[in-house]
């Protein structure tokens, strides 16, 4: 499988897929206890509480590459934690109970699993400042044991845009994101300029699963398949996911009409189920695994600082991957917009 240059995901890739053979979507207490091979046996083991967005551990997208940095860094470090899950439709305060039980419960590393976490550990750290706390994609929650890690999702999202619109045949590609909210309309952003740079003639269709605050939109492969079967009798031929769980909804659609898709933050191929691999083009990648791996070993290893983080394609935090042979011939063109973006000729956009 051809990775493009300068992106460092393909280790992770394993260790992503051993991720998924647990369920997500609920709440769940795991306890791990691994060895470190750089480390004596008499190493500190530290208490990870991970608190996941909707769809949990198994999404096969979002949570699960959070998880898999927590799992390479369980390879490496003597770690304990526990496991829990968002639900849909719960409030910021269910948010905040959860964070607190984890803390409470001696877990003093917590990993908050997306930026809907932001108004609980708003609440929440000022009152445990002996636990280190991260958040992944927000960067509004200030504190000295606060460390929160955002990409530059518009940058990966551009290059599949171009991908999608030299991979059309019909001139009309289609965005699916999960719930319309800034975040999202980031990927969307990106995805559009990327598909315009390509080809300017080509056609953009856009639509989101469910609106704020509602964000269902995230873990319902249901209502993906519909909304991308809408793009695809609309005339695209290649729909890009920005969706979560429901990225296996639009997947599914695509095998159906036996047309395309691209998938989002982790190499979805991998994950997919095998009916539908054919019609994955690729993936935009975002390294939350790298987030989270980087993150545990600061606390690990007492380099912890607190702060935002910015990951983007020059600082190998995002990225895209082609699965299907038959469009790797358009990789160099796409690294042609890659090498622009991280020197500056290029622009990739964050808002509509």
């Amino acid at each position: 499988m051809r990775y493009p240059r300068g992106m460092k995901f393909a280790a992770v890739a394993a260790v992503l897929a051993m991720a998924l053979t647990a369920c997500g979507g609920s709440d769940s207490d795991s306890s791990t206890g691994s060895g470190s091979s750089s480390s004596s046996g008499s190493a500190k083991t530290l208490k990870i509480g991970l608190a996941f967005d909707i769809g949990g551990r198994g999404d096969k997208s979002f949570n699960d590459s959070a998880a898999a940095g927590f799992d390479k860094a369980g390879k490496e470090f003597k770690l304990e934690s526990k496991e829990l899950a968002a639900k849909a439709d719960e409030v910021d305060a269910d948010k905040e109970a959860r964070l607190k039980e984890l803390a409470d419960a001696g877990y003093n590393t917590i990993v908050a699993v997306g930026f809907a976490y932001a108004n609980a550990l708003k609440a929440v750290a000022p009152d445990y400042p002996d636990t280190k706390f991260q958040i992944i994609d927000d960067s509004s929650v200030t504190g000295d044991n606060v460390a929160s890690y955002t990409f530059k999702e518009n940058e990966a999202a551009y290059l599949v845009g171009a991908l999608a619109a030299l991979s059309s045949k019909t001139g009309t590609v289609g965005f699916v994101g999960g719930v319309n909210n800034p975040l999202i309309q980031k990927f969307q952003a990106g995805f559009q300029a990327g598909a315009k740079a390509a080809k300017p003639s080509i056609k953009v269709l856009s639509t989101y699963i469910s609106q704020p605050p509602d964000f269902s939109g995230f873990a319902a492969p249901d209502k993906g398949k519909v909304a991308a079967t809408g793009l695809y009798e609309r005339g695209a031929d290649v729909i890009y996911a920005a969706a979560g769980l429901s990225n296996n909804g639009v997947f599914e659609a695509a095998a159906a009409a036996k047309k395309w898709a691209i998938g989002t933050d982790s190499d979805q191929y991998l994950t997919a189920a095998a009916a539908v691999k054919p019609y994955i083009i690729g993936s935009a990648l975002k390294g939350v695994d790298t987030a989270v791996y980087n993150y545990i070993k600061s606390v690990e290893d007492n380099s912890f600082k607190a702060g935002n983080t910015v990951l983007g394609l020059k600082e190998d935090g995002v990225g895209y991957v082609i699965n299907n042979e038959q469009f790797k011939q358009y990789a160099t063109q796409i690294d042609t917009f890659k090498a622009d973006i991280i020197s500056g000729k290029i622009t990739a956009p964050d808002k509509l």
